[in-house]
This record gives structure tokens, C-alpha cells and sequence, in this order.
């Protein structure tokens, strides 16, 4: 076990990947606002997580989430929102960063990025010259012979 706890936020979408991962549409359900707000960016055919909330695709043809890493950031106090980034891979070619919004308990928007570099940065902190400030940053493979996008996700 590690130094340090794990956040309520971070048990929950841990807890969400699991539940997928099993199938389980109800344990999901209370994870979720029922108006989850969602963003994607990437190819249209990487929809993977938007799918699988949908019920579009179940068992062996789901694609498989298995975070490398889950971790809250720009911490908020009680009440207000905070945020969980995860991360994986999928072979070679398939690395995705999921952002997850919580507000009161419950995930209410969520921004899924699919084969792109993201940078977290919190909004309002001053960033000095050409530096931007992260709070998070990706630790997505670097794919051969092909670039990726990056963008910056302000919180």
C-alpha cells in the first residue's frame, strides 16, 4: 500500500472502469449524471468509452479500459468540482487520456481524448514566458513514425 490515501474522487472513476470492465450498467449508472456532458477528440472510429456508456457495444467487442495511471487533480473543497485524469494504452497504436468532472459525488462531464498528448493546467495560475503551467501531464509512448496532437485541458 502506498503513502498516500486514495482520494473519494479517485475510488469512483476507479470503481467506474472496474464496473465496465464487468458489465455492470447499474453500478455505472450511479457514477453518472444522467446529463453526463461529454467531449471527444481523436478519430471518430476511437468512440470507445462514448459506446460503451451508450450500451452500443457489450462483451468481447468492448473495447478493453485498463488505466496505467488515475490521478485527481486541482483538488477542490467539498461541494465543488474536482477532477480525475486516467490514462492507458492499448497496443501500440491506441493511447487515450480520460478527464473526469465531479460534482457532489457523481461524474457530471467527461473529456475523452484518443491518441493526443494532454497537458492539465489550472485555470487563473499565471504561466511565465512560454512555460505553461501543468498540473498533469501525459506519459503517452512516443507512437513510431507518426506525430500526435497535444492539447491543453484548462481547469
Amino acid at each position: 500500500m502506498g503513502m498516500h490515501a486514495r482520494s473519494k474522487s479517485n475510488s469512483m472513476v476507479e470503481s467506474l472502469y472496474a464496473s465496465l470492465a464487468r458489465g455492470d450498467v447499474a453500478a455505472v449508472a450511479v457514477l453518472l449524471a444522467a446529463d453526463l456532458d461529454w467531449w471527444f477528440h481523436g478519430p471518430h472510429r476511437c468512440q470507445h468509452m462514448r459506446r460503451l456508456l451508450a450500451g452500443e457495444v457489450k462483451g468481447a467487442l468492448a473495447f478493453r479500459f485498463a488505466p496505467a495511471r488515475v490521478e485527481e487533480v486541482g483538488g477542490a473543497a467539498e461541494g465543488d468540482e474536482q477532477w480525475v485524469v486516467a490514462e492507458g494504452w492499448a497496443g501500440e497504436h491506441d493511447y487515450w487520456v480520460h478527464a473526469w468532472c465531479l460534482r457532489a459525488g457523481v461524474i457530471t462531464s467527461f473529456h475523452e481524448y484518443f491518441n493526443t498528448s494532454v497537458t492539465v493546467r489550472k485555470l487563473g495560475q499565471p504561466a511565465k514566458e512560454d512555460v505553461v503551467w501543468a498540473i498533469w501531464e501525459s506519459q503517452s509512448p512516443r507512437p513510431r513514425g507518426r506525430s500526435m496532437p497535444g492539447l491543453v485541458l484548462a481547469i
